[in-house]
C-alpha cells in the first residue's frame, strides 16, 4: 500500500483512513475486531476515531469506539507498532465536558489514552473550533502533551479557513506546535472546501484527511430511491438530502467509471478524492470485510483525465 505524507507531521497514512465511528455502534466488538484485522492485512493502518463516538446512540456515554480499539490492541500483541491511532477531542461529551480549554484537553487526552490502552496518540485533533478559548491556550495545551510524549502531532477539524490560518500564523509567530492536518467534510456532493480551506492547506502544507467522504453512504450507490433510505440508520437522517437530480447524475457518473474499472462506485468516489490536489486521504467506514475490500480498491486505481472531468461535471 503506497503511503502518503501527512503534511509536515512526519507521519504517513495509507490512501484510505479507516473511520472508527462504527466501532461499538453499527459494528459490535466481534465485527470491529474483524474489520481492524482486515485493515492491517490490507495495509490500511491509519484508524481515525474520537472521544465523542458514539454519544448519539441511546445508552452510550462516549468513548465506545476508543474502548473497542483499545481492546483490540490488547488482544493483538505487537500490532500497536504497525498502526496509526488518530483521535479527537473538543466535541461535547454530555455530563463530562467540551471545548478546547487547557484543562479539558488534558483531561480528555488522559481519558482517550486510558481507553485506547496506549502511551501516545499519533495524531490528536481538535474536533471542533472553540472560539471561547484563545488559540494560544489551546495550542499551548497541545504543546504540553507533545512535550510529555503523549502526542506525536496535532490536527484540526471543522475550522473555517480564517480560523485555521489564524492558528497557523500563531504557531509560526510563537514557536507553538501547528496543526499538521485538517479534517473537513468533502465528497462529490459537498465540495465547499475548494473555495478557501483547500487552497490554504495546499499553501501551508497542511495534510487534508476528509470525513463524510462517501456522503454518509450515498456515494456507495445503495441509496437510489426513497425506499432505499430504510436500508440503514443513516438513511433518513443523512442521505435523503442527496436524493436530487444532481445526486442521481453523480451516481450515474460513478456507475460508468466503476463499470470500466471493475470496482465499486464507492471506490471510484474515493479515488476521485485521491486524485484531487491537496487531498491526502479520505476517511471511510465499513461494517463488513467485504465492504472494506471495496474501499481499499480506491488506492489501487488511477482515473483518467476524462473520467475526472466527467465526475467533476456531474458534481459541480
Amino acid at each position: 500500500m503506497q503511503m502518503r505524507p501527512l503534511g509536515r507531521s512526519g507521519l504517513s497514512v495509507p490512501p484510505v483512513v479507516f473511520g472508527g465511528n462504527v466501532f461499538g455502534w453499527t459494528a459490535d466488538q466481534a465485527m470491529s475486531f474483524r474489520l481492524l484485522d482486515a485493515c492491517v492485512e490490507r495495509g490500511l493502518v491509519a484508524i481515525d476515531t474520537a472521544d465523542v463516538y458514539s454519544t448519539w446512540v441511546a445508552g452510550h456515554a462516549g468513548g465506545e469506539s476508543e474502548t473497542v480499539i483499545g481492546a483490540w490492541l490488547k488482544a493483538r500483541p505487537g500490532v500497536r507498532d504497525r498502526v496509526l491511532i488518530l483521535t479527537k477531542c473538543g466535541m461535547e461529551i454530555p455530563g463530562q465536558g467540551k471545548g478546547l480549554s487547557p484543562a479539558w484537553i488534558a483531561t480528555a487526552a488522559e481519558a482517550s489514552l486510558k481507553r485506547l490502552g496506549i502511551d501516545r496518540i499519533d495524531l490528536y485533533q481538535a474536533h471542533k473550533d472553540d472560539e471561547a478559548t484563545p488559540l494560544a491556550e489551546t495550542l499551548g495545551a497541545f504543546q504540553r502533551l507533545i512535550e510529555a510524549g503523549k502526542v506525536r502531532a496535532i490536527g484540526s477539524s471543522n475550522y473555517t479557513a480564517a480560523r485555521l490560518k489564524a492558528a497557523l500564523d500563531l504557531s509560526a509567530q510563537h514557536g507553538l506546535p501547528r496543526f499538521e492536518s485538517h479534517q473537513p467534510v468533502y465528497n462529490l456532493m459537498d465540495r465547499g472546501i475548494e473555495a478557501g480551506l483547500l487552497p490554504l492547506c495546499l499553501a501551508e502544507q497542511v495534510g487534508v484527511i476528509t470525513y463524510s467522504a462517501l456522503a454518509s453512504g450515498f456515494l456507495s450507490g445503495k441509496y437510489r430511491t426513497a425506499a432505499d433510505l430504510t436500508k440503514s440508520v443513516r438513511g433518513e437522517r443523512s442521505v435523503a438530502k442527496h436524493m436530487t437530480d444532481k445526486g442521481m447524475a453523480v451516481l450515474a457518473a460513478l456507475d460508468a467509471v466503476a463499470g470500466r474499472h471493475g470496482i465499486s462506485p464507492a471506490a471510484v468516489a474515493l479515488a476521485w478524492q485521491l486524485a484531487r490536489p491537496g487531498i491526502t486521504a479520505p476517511i471511510a467506514s465499513a461494517t463488513s470485510p467485504a465492504q472494506l475490500a471495496e474501499l481499499a480498491a480506491a488506492g489501487e486505481v488511477a482515473l483518467t483525465a476524462a473520467e475526472m472531468d466527467a465526475l467533476d461535471a456531474a458534481s459541480a
